[in-house]
């Protein structure tokens, strides 16, 4: 891990195109801004881990959660008789 010290208004840039700003330092506290392109995600390490362990729970396969398929009804579409 690199760490660096930064005071509020200075930056630190990641390849070309990511840029980091501490924007402000108060107590215990500190407002981070970052410049980056659209198409790189940005999350807070919390949301991050959540929405991590909500894909993987929706990607579990129904045999590992112990449901049989076969069990399973599909609706009947009436439409199709005309």
């Amino acid at each position: 891990m690199l760490v660096l010290t930064r005071r509020a208004n200075q930056s630190i840039v990641i390849s070309d195109d990511i840029v980091i700003t501490i924007l402000d330092i108060h107590r215990d506290q500190v407002r981070v801004g970052i410049s980056a392109p659209r198409d790189v995600e940005i999350h807070r390490e919390e949301v991050y881990l959540a929405v991590k362990a909500a894909n993987e729970a929706a990607a579990t396969s129904p045999k590992a959660l112990g449901i049989d398929m076969g069990e399973i009804k599909m609706p009947i579409d009436d439409s199709a008789k005309e």
